[in-house]
């Protein structure tokens, strides 16, 4: 294998001009040959396709977003998509890819594959709901984002005798929401992938007021419901003065931290490294510090679980 290309997908993370970087530098380092696709699949589709060099990715590692850019594509969702991407690789003479993106990429990646075209996806979306990985590049840094807002959005509470409700994403997972109320103190986290009763929050939210507590912090994943209809049942069940704050795209920006700058060096790499042992449809990740690599198909066919343990914890530190 001579010549690769990389191509970032889907949701921006902090961290995916890092993979970037590791990517071309490792490829030019062993003697490849590294191509950047800009603007995802559809880029491809389109030919957005230029050599990179060792200055193309000079002062990125520390720079949120990509800078490929990215977009969604459903003509590539089909055969001929595919198939017009194929093309424009070949036209090109690029023989591997190297796909940095979340779920969605990962599909495109494999039906590349299944067309004779040998693909690595690197998991790179804050959400944190890839299977066969403990972490995606951006999950770290968008806690470290919603940890500071929480932070001062505490003071807030607490100066004003208030409860607020902070909406954070994660699509279907509650990675986000479980760990930056863990860390910021929560006294209620909501997760898509645990059941609540209102009236048991609000419950609490009594007793605590009972105690002499007048503030409190409640997390919801946007999976679970919205935060202002949250806050809408706390207010009429309490009538606790209650806010609602959204954190929204914000914690999908910023500069990456130190965590996911490695973890993206390093899956970068051994993405490299597959595709010069000659290995596609691979997928890889961390676990208990290691990278590792699985079929993409067996993580599409996954289903990304909660660290319940962290959730109990939290629970009883809310007491």
């Amino acid at each position: 294998m001579k010549r690769i290309g990389v191509l970032t997908s889907g949701g921006d993370a902090p961290g995916m001009n890092a993979a970037i970087r590791a990517v071309v530098r490792k490829g030019i380092y062993h003697g490849l040959e590294v191509y950047g696709i800009t603007g995802g699949y559809a880029g491809l589709i389109h030919g957005n396709i230029e050599k990179l060099e060792l200055g193309s990715v000079g002062d990125i590692i520390h720079q949120g977003g990509t800078m490929l850019l990215s977009a969604r594509c459903e003509e590539f969702k089909t055969k001929e998509g595919q198939l017009k991407g194929i093309e424009q690789l070949k036209k090109w003479g690029i023989e591997g890819l190297v796909v940095i993106g979340g779920d969605g990429s990962f599909q495109g990646a494999n039906a590349l594959t299944r067309h004779g075209f040998p693909c690595v996806g690197v998991p790179g979306t804050i959400d944190n709901d890839i299977p066969g990985t403990q972490f995606t590049i951006g999950f770290d840094t968008a806690l470290n984002t919603v940890i500071d807002a929480i932070d001062r959005i505490r003071d807030t509470a607490q100066s004003h005798e208030r409860t607020f409700i902070i909406e954070v994403m994660g699509r279907n997972a509650g990675d986000i929401a479980l760990w930056s109320g863990l860390a910021g103190g929560a006294e209620t986290i909501l997760v898509p992938e645990d059941d609540y009763d209102i009236h048991e929050i609000t419950d609490r939210l009594k007793k605590s007021h009972e105690r002499g507590k007048k503030h409190s912090i409640i997390v919801v994943a946007e999976g679970v419901t919205s935060g202002v209809e949250i806050g809408k049942q706390i207010e009429e069940l309490t009538g606790f003065d209650t806010r609602v704050s959204i954190l929204g795209h914000m914690q999908r920006g910023g500069s990456p931290t130190v965590f996911d700058r490695v973890l993206a060096s390093r899956l970068g790499a051994r993405a490299v490294e597959l595709l010069m042992e000659g290995k596609g449809g691979r997928a890889v990740g961390i676990v208990d510090n290691k990278i590792v690599d699985h079929e993409i198909t067996e993580i599409l066919n996954a289903t990304h679980t909660l660290d319940k343990n962290l959730l109990t914890l939290s629970k009883e530190l809310s007491i």
